[in-house]
């Protein structure tokens, strides 16, 4: 005898249906659990009192005496009466005690000893202009000076590799102080480049010993400037 389901009652026809019914629930169930959040409760404070406490004891107040000063000693002056021929009274004259005046110099004993300040004086207004090695003899010291100086500058020039390279060209300024020893102080550069201004300060630094400047018979500082062109051919 075979057993017949009712039309009515069969499920196979709803298999796929209830599948991804299934399917799809798991997957929300599962999203559900991995986006779940828990929030802790934040922690409550407690409520701060701003009662004041009231001090009903004053604190003790120490008192202290301070000692008296001490008192200084006084002399009192010593009155003199001078008396005349006739015996009548013609002045009165008070003595003051003498005080120690031994450590007390009088005006006329301090001697100030004044030093003279550093003249800076032109070389074009000098009256004794700086001696450079080789014109002790010459006629013109000033005019000398100059052109041993260019000398110099012609003989010790170098042209910087450096300089040739980067096509560097142009004039420094130098400018320094021949002071009261004869030594090059205060020297001052002013040019296109450093690599210029380096070779110019170089040159400054092979100068030789050179004899300071005189005004009024003593050494004095004198300034001199001089450029130095450099340039390419």
């Amino acid at each position: 005898m075979n057993v017949k389901k009712h039309p009515k009652i069969q499920l196979e026809p709803l298999r796929n249906l209830f599948f991804v019914s299934g399917l799809a629930l798991i997957l929300c169930l599962s999203y559900l659990a991995l986006e779940w959040k828990t929030y802790k409760p934040l922690p409550r404070y407690k409520q701060i009192s701003t009662q004041l406490t009231r001090l009903d004891e004053t604190p003790p107040i120490t008192y202290h005496t301070l000692p008296e000063p001490p008192k200084k000693s006084y002399t009192a002056p010593t009155i003199i009466k001078i008396e005349a021929d006739d015996g009548g009274i013609i002045e009165d004259l008070i003595e003051i005690p003498s005080t120690t005046t031994n450590n007390i110099l009088a005006v006329n004993q301090i001697t100030v000893i004044e030093e003279p300040e550093d003249e800076i004086i032109p070389i074009n207004v000098v009256e004794e202009a700086p001696i450079f090695p080789g014109c002790e003899n010459a006629t013109d010291k000033k005019a000398c000076f100059q052109e041993m100086m260019l000398l110099h500058v012609k003989n010790t020039f170098k042209y910087p590799e450096q300089a040739i390279a980067m096509n560097l060209q142009g004039k420094v300024h130098v400018l320094f102080t021949i002071d009261k020893k004869g030594t090059i102080t205060n020297l001052q550069l002013r040019g296109p480049h450093k690599i210029l201004e380096q070779e110019a300060s170089r040159i400054m630094a092979k100068l030789p010993p050179i004899k300071p400047g005189k005004q009024g018979g003593r050494p004095v500082k004198v300034p001199f400037s001089i450029p130095i062109t450099f340039k390419l051919q």
